[in-house]
């Protein structure tokens, strides 16, 4: 594909979005190692129950980054930027308020939620340490993501880039030094993490209120548009459940399958995680420019982007599926993975690897309707595409058949969504 000045401006945006999406996760790795190296296999043990808490809050709340680039770009778009800069500090107080609500409510129900694990007790004991302490920089972390979907509706994404980088920096040396050096134990990694999270959300609380004051705008709650925010942000929300609960069932199936199975799996989706960063990048950039089009009433600028967005996904998902195949047969010794791992594992990359083109169209034309605001057919399509999943996965009798069905589940929304993308009711121009 020769490089058009369009194929610029998608990269200018999904190149540093990716660095991003990869970044943020490795705010745990570094826990990990650094827990690990000073704790021993028990802390790792309730880290990782405590971490699954915490990751699931993340991505249930992923929708004030969605919604708020998605509103943002589209104002931009407009020329309404006054109005852009307001959706963005109703998505903020929107994400103030989630933060608060979570303090309130998982502080108590801590204990509660890590006995669902059934980890030993001692690791329950650390588990609720870890989580009650990271609870406190739930609000950060939630304006981070508010934040973040300010900055990439203004069609910014390298500020994102540099706060996570930094943030990620700054977690990795205070994890360091209070579990290592400060013999904080387990209390001293959530802490490195909360300390690194808000300081991330005071950075982009800075940077929109000296947007916002140029502008004039005032930075109080307008409870209308927390509302209105938080309306559009329910479609979205049931979107991601529906993900999450695809996502929750293929494991369980796994794990029903035998140990030996559920460890494929776990490696197989840490590969698949991996890939759909660098193809989600594509959709960050599909949220941010269609928003930005239709705003500004250009629908043949959509109609070409979207097309382009497609092709670079769709070639992107053939890169990585290539990459995959010739890796398959080194990846099962980089983690170590026994006899019997390894012979499931280099079964099941054969189908991850053939989604991957599927993937790339896929996650494209979902930013792209994020993007247009048609979070409420995304939220029925996700059920509708759950639904065909669930039998296909709860019926599977071995590894390979449910990553079959994961590969149902991806048609099926590849059918949903293009349909939709070839249609013009999500086409709805102006701010």
């Amino acid at each position: 594909m020769p490089i058009t000045p369009r194929d610029r401006e998608i990269l200018r945006l999904a190149v540093p979005a990716f660095g991003a999406l990869v970044a943020e996760p490795l705010f745990l790795v570094a826990d990990y190692a650094i827990v690990g190296h000073g704790l021993g296999t028990t802390a790792v043990g309730a880290l990782g129950v405590a971490g699954a808490v915490l990751t699931t809050l993340i991505n249930l709340c992923v929708f004030l980054a969605y919604g708020t680039t998605a509103s943002v770009a589209r104002q931009t778009g407009a020329g309404r930027h006054r109005e852009a800069m307001r959706s963005g500090v109703d998505g903020m107080w929107l994400a103030l308020g989630i933060g608060v609500a979570l303090i309130v409510l998982g502080w108590p129900l801590a204990p509660s939620v890590v006995e669902l694990f059934g980890a030993a007790p001692e690791q329950t004991e650390m588990a609720v340490t870890y989580l009650r302490i990271s609870l406190l920089g739930t609000p950060g972390m939630l304006l981070v993501l508010a934040g973040t979907g300010v900055l990439r509706g203004l069609q910014d994404t390298m500020t994102p880039l540099v706060v996570a980088v930094a943030s990620f920096v700054l977690n990795a040396v205070l994890n360091a030094w209070f579990v290592l050096g400060m013999d904080w134990g387990i209390a001293g990694s959530a802490w490195g993490t909360v300390i690194a999270q808000t300081a991330g959300a005071v950075v982009y609380l800075v940077t929109v209120a000296r947007s916002a004051a140029r502008l004039g705008i005032p930075l109080g709650p307008d409870l209308s548009g927390i509302r209105r925010a938080g309306t559009a942000g329910i479609a979205l929300l049931i979107r991601t459940v529906c993900l999450r609960v695809v996502l929750l069932v293929a494991t369980a199936v796994a794990t029903r399958m035998g140990s030996a199975e559920l460890a494929a799996f776990a490696l197989a989706s840490q590969i698949w995680t991996l890939m759909a960063f660098a193809l989600d990048a594509i959709a960050i950039a599909g949220q941010a420019l269609t928003g930005r089009a239709l705003g500004a009433g250009d629908i043949a600028e959509t109609r070409a982007a979207t097309r382009r967005m497609v092709q670079w996904g769709l070639w992107s998902g053939v890169v990585l599926g290539l990459l995959v195949i010739a890796a398959r047969p080194v990846i099962p010794g980089l983690f170590a993975a026994d006899p019997q791992v390894t012979a499931e594992l280099l079964a099941v990359l054969w189908p991850v690897a053939l989604l991957q083109p599927i993937c790339g169209i896929v996650f494209v034309l979902d930013g792209v309707l994020i993007g247009a605001g048609d979070q409420r057919y995304l939220a029925w399509a996700g059920i509708w595409n759950t639904l065909v999943f669930l039998p296909a996965a709860l019926f599977a009798p071995d590894l390979v058949l449910l990553w079959c069905a994961l590969g149902v589940w991806m048609v099926a929304r590849l059918v949903a969504l293009g349909t939709r993308a070839y249609g013009s009711a999500w086409l709805v121009t102006g701010a």
